[in-house]
């Protein structure tokens, strides 16, 4: 009986396991640009810079391996090995999350990308759950083989290496399969960043009380009822605060501007269809690309739209882009914000009476 019970919590660790490994593994896997810009920032904080020029090569890996170990988990493939990799990998994500949430803080650890978002002391609770889970599984399975290979396992070591590896990699040459972000097709930018603005510049009140019978203060709203009973409640402050926003952070900041200033509103309340070229770095646009940017920008002049170039290079002066025989203004755009929109290096964003219509990667734009 004892031996059955050991079994079933060992099945229910390992499909809780494997179930978090792929939520998170996946979210992450088809937005390998999210996760290089949330390990670029643990390599700022680490003093790690000069590595940064790997992180989206580690970012498909990490994201890959996460989901590739969640898959083997679910359908006990190399079980005996993985269950080590899972348990080192949990023991090691406990620490660095555990270093996130005191010395070392991050605002989110982006471990299920953003898709949902935690604080760092919330993903460090969630790796003091999945932690003795990872022990129990690797106890259960700790007297199989680790070096005892079978046809069919191997077929789906493959098989899942394959997946797992192959989404990261098309989401970072083209786009991500499945936009998190509210610069998704179909969403207004224009209004979404004036309301943005809005709630950010919306002060909120805030009044604190203390309990009369605990001593204990307690955070009250304006409506709220509970802090008007005077036997119960004493008024020990009251300050103002920024209404928390449900709205990604980035899109209240977007600012496109050059020398003359900015030109955000301008550009997104503009009537009919507006192409946002976005180039990362100005010599970073190769000749494929270039010559999609021409044509992309013919096509748009013989239609009687509009063509600007976003790009995180400084500008000092109003400029202006050659492609070809085509030539549009260029404006910058901070290069986080950029990359959230487009989620890739160059492309194009276009917009129709302000909501976004298209979005590409250059390599997958018309020539």
């Amino acid at each position: 009986m004892q031996m059955k019970a050991v079994k079933i919590a060992a099945h229910v660790c390992r499909a809780v396991l494997a179930a978090t490994f792929i939520c998170s593994g996946f979210v992450k896997s088809v937005d390998p640009w999210g996760t290089a810009l949330r390990v670029n920032e643990y390599l700022s904080i680490y003093g790690l810079d000069a590595l940064e020029r790997w992180s989206m090569e580690f970012s498909i890996w990490l994201c890959g391996a996460e989901l590739m170990m969640g898959l083997m988990l679910l359908f006990k493939v190399r079980i005996r090995l993985v269950s080590i990799f899972t348990l080192a990998s949990m023991s090691l994500f406990t620490v660095i999350t555990f270093l996130s949430a005191t010395w070392l803080p991050v605002e989110d650890c982006g471990c299920f990308g953003d898709a949902l978002k935690l604080s760092p002391w919330q993903t460090f609770a969630k790796n003091l759950v999945l932690l003795p889970m990872a022990y129990v599984v690797w106890r259960r399975y700790r007297p199989d083989k680790i070096f005892a290979f079978r046809t069919t396992e191997l077929f789906l070591t493959a098989l899942f290496f394959s997946l797992s590896m192959g989404i990261g990699i098309y989401s970072c040459r083209h786009l991500p399969l499945v936009d998190m972000l509210p610069y998704k097709i179909g969403v207004n930018l224009d209004e979404t960043r004036r309301n943005a603005v809005a709630v950010e510049a919306a002060p909120e009140t805030i009044l604190v009380y203390r309990n009369l019978k605990t001593g204990r203060t307690r955070e009250f709203r304006l409506d709220d009822k509970e802090w008007q009973d005077a036997s119960t409640w004493e008024w020990v402050d009251t300050r103002t605060a920024s209404a928390p926003s449900a709205i990604h952070p980035t899109v209240a900041e977007f600012s496109i501007r050059d020398a003359e200033g900015d030109a955000t509103a301008e550009i997104l309340s503009r009537e009919g269809r507006v192409h946002m070229l976005c180039a990362t770095r100005l010599d970073g646009v190769g000749r494929r690309c270039s010559l999609r940017f021409e044509a992309a920008i013919r096509r748009a002049v013989q239609n009687g739209q509009t063509v600007v170039l976003l790009t995180a290079d400084p500008l000092h002066e109003v400029t202006y882009r050659a492609f070809g025989s085509e030539e549009v203004r260029c404006y910058n755009v901070d290069a986080t914000t950029l990359k959230t929109m487009l989620r890739a290096r160059n492309g194009v964003v276009v917009l129709d009476s302000g909501t976004i219509v298209d979005k590409r990667n250059c390599r997958d734009m018309d020539l």
